[in-house]
């Protein structure tokens, strides 16, 4: 006869320890206390009494369901027991096997061995090792409680207990479970059901065929009980489609080869063809589908109940509780996938477990703030769009305020240009009316000379092409045309300025001093009604600034660096200060009387909106000196020197001076 029996004590020495620290906390109050003269009263919590329960095993220790069933018991009667709890270990290893003849040697080994051990409790984990200690209790344990866990009243009835006997017993229909997998699989035509072939394994085997008659119509059952392990594992791999295992436990196989149900099931799990089910919820989570279980948390937590209400004094016959049964349908969501089982086919009130989650449930924080993240970066987003349309609105208002500012500024030109403009025109328009009174002569003589006819009329042509062309250039200066940029070249754009200002610039007595680039043409893309006007207001301020002056003298300069056109403008005017050199770029600043303080503002707006800038220095001794940056052609090709290049001309610069009068 095999037997296995192991007792220890797994709170001694956790006993031992805390008796200790009391002990020195005592004497260390004792010392001080004596120390400072003072004799305080004295009191000790009195220590909770040791109770010594004995578990035994049906077959051991690591024997499943039962050692997960002790393995809460434990847990929950040191957590539920207010008392210290000493546990002792024996197993009845004979148990997996069919009873020997005579059991005595082992019975006198137990009394040998528990011999002065006055236990509180003796727990049977099973119905093999209740079975057992009814039918030896009266020479083991007389006299003391007896508690059986996770046994069927079925599997005692050839047991009968004691008033001094409780169990805490499981029981349920057995074809519950089966019915779950028919509900899940409504496909399912075969039912392989694994059971070992101990004792008790043979008992529930005969159970099952009785309880699952109803179910044989509906689909056909092949009872493995009574194959070896090899060849259950063979047969599982070769199950016909629309099958499904049912494993309830196997501790023996059919050639009485003890085996681990623990190995056994993982082994079939890996090589069946079909999915797994089972009454033991200790395989849920490690391949078992699912279905109506038997909690063995809800049994151990039950015992340990009764378990403490026996160390209390409780009588063991007064304490009825009634069987565990099948907990609510529960499932593994993964083997749900595995084997394609729609969560639509589950009981009602079935639980999924062990469900992946979801991307928001994995990343809930982190999508909330991308989607924060996003809704700025939106919000941030139509706010541009706004303010850029607000800003494109504002820029069109701003720019056609500055053009009515730079019409009015024209407009306030032409005025003071009056003169200048008359005179311009009186000439050509005299020398018309000269040459025609000529020609008329020439006809009307009693000889008509008809060559000199015909030069006079020929420079009256010219005379009214000149002046034509003066009053074009003049209305293409203050017409009205919002912006056209259009190819101009500045040396010519300077040229019409001079034609216009020099009847202004004559009668000031001003020395003009023209000195235009000419080997490198500056041509620009840009409004030359707009260029025309800035230039005009320089000159137009520097011929006033000379007014009166002895030797006045106006410099005009084109030149290029880099692929810019620079553009000097320079007088000889008196001295101004640095303070009003920095403001009077400034709108409304002006030390002219009557004056707006508009026209250097809208000029420096005009360049600065053509890509360039515009800048005023002092000039040495005295006089000031305006410079025009503006960008050449874009497209303009460049030549060895890296100067822009468009159409090469004459490679001298011309200086033009004109005498004061």
């Amino acid at each position: 006869m095999l037997t296995c029996v192991r007792s220890h004590s797994s709170v001694t020495h956790l006993m031992i320890g805390h008796r200790a620290a009391l002990t020195i906390c005592i004497a260390l109050a004792a010392f001080i206390g004596s120390a400072l003269q003072v004799s305080p009263a004295r009191s000790e919590a009195p220590i909770a009494p040791t109770r010594r329960i004995l578990l035994f095993h049906s077959f051991g220790q690591n024997f499943s369901p039962w050692n997960a069933i002790a393995a809460g018991f434990r847990h929950e009667l040191i957590k539920q027991s207010p008392d210290r709890i000493e546990f002792h270990d024996a197993s009845l290893a004979s148990g997996r096997f069919e009873r020997p003849e005579d059991q005595r040697p082992f019975i006198e080994y137990l009394r040998v061995l528990f011999a002065g051990r006055d236990f509180d409790l003796v727990v049977a984990m099973g119905a093999p090792a209740a079975r057992f200690i009814l039918q030896t209790r009266s020479e083991l344990f007389p006299a003391t409680s007896f508690l059986i866990a996770g046994a069927n009243e079925g599997a005692l009835r050839n047991s009968p207990r004691g008033a001094n006997d409780t169990i805490v017993g499981a029981d349920f229909d057995q074809a519950l479970p089966l019915e779950a997998i028919l509900q899940v699989l409504p496909d399912t035509t075969t039912i392989a059901v694994v059971h070992g072939s101990s004792p008790i394994e043979k008992f529930w085997v005969q159970n099952y065929r009785e309880a699952v008659q109803r179910l044989t119509n509906r689909v056909t059952f092949e009872w493995l009980n009574a194959l070896s392990l090899g060849d259950l594992l063979k047969r599982v791999t070769q199950l016909p489609p629309h099958s499904a295992v049912y494993f309830t436990t196997f501790h023996v196989d059919a050639d009485g080869v003890p085996q681990d149900s623990d190995r056994v099931f993982d082994q079939l799990y890996k090589t069946a063809n079909a999915p797994v089910f089972s009454f033991n919820d200790t395989k849920f989570g490690h391949g078992v589908v699912g279905g109506p279980m038997l909690s063995t948390q809800d049994l151990a937590s039950r015992t340990a109940a009764v378990a403490v209400r026996l160390l209390n004094g409780e009588a063991a016959g007064s304490i009825k509780i009634p069987p565990v049964g099948l907990s609510a349908p529960i499932y593994d969501w993964r083997e749900l996938r595995r084997w394609g089982i729609s969560e639509s086919n589950l009981p009602p009130g079935s639980t999924v477990e062990f469900r992946e989650p979801t991307t928001w449930q994995r990343y809930r924080a982190e999508i909330l703030a991308i989607m924060a993240a996003l809704a700025i970066l939106t919000i941030l987003l139509v706010w541009s769009l706004y303010e850029h349309r607000r800003r494109g609105i504002a820029e069109a208002a701003s720019r056609q305020l500055a053009n009515d500012l730079a019409r009015m500024n024209r407009f306030a030109t032409a005025g003071e240009l009056t003169a200048s403009i008359a005179h311009e025109i009186r000439q050509p328009l005299a020398a018309i009316a000269a040459f025609g009174s000529a020609s008329l002569n020439w006809i009307n003589a009693d000889e008509p000379d008809l060559d000199e006819a015909r030069i006079a009329i020929e420079k009256v042509v010219k005379e009214s092409h000149r002046a034509g062309d003066f009053i074009k250039g003049v209305r293409a200066m203050f017409n009205t045309e919002e912006d056209t940029r259009t190819q101009i070249d500045l040396n010519e754009l300077i040229e019409q300025i001079v034609g216009i200002m020099a009847g202004s610039i004559k009668f000031n007595e001003v020395a003009l001093e023209l000195v235009l680039r000419k080997d490198v043409p500056l041509v620009m893309m840009g409004d030359p009604t707009q260029l025309q006007q800035v230039i005009l207001n320089l000159v137009m301020n520097a011929v006033e600034a000379m007014r009166g002056s002895e030797m006045g003298l106006l410099h005009i300069e084109t030149k290029v660096r880099a692929a810019a056109a620079v553009i000097t403008v320079r007088d000889s005017g008196p001295s101004v200060d640095q303070k009003v050199v920095d403001k009077m770029f400034e709108p409304f600043f002006t030390t002219k009387t009557g004056g707006m303080g508009m026209g250097l503002a809208i000029c420096r707006t005009i360049v600065e909106a053509h890509g360039g800038s515009l800048t005023a220095t002092p000039s040495k001794p005295h006089g000031m000196e305006f410079v025009i940056v503006v960008p050449l052609h874009p497209g303009a090709a460049r030549n060895a020197k890296g100067v822009v290049a468009v159409v090469p001309r004459r490679r001298a610069a011309r200086k033009l001076s004109v005498p004061a009068r």
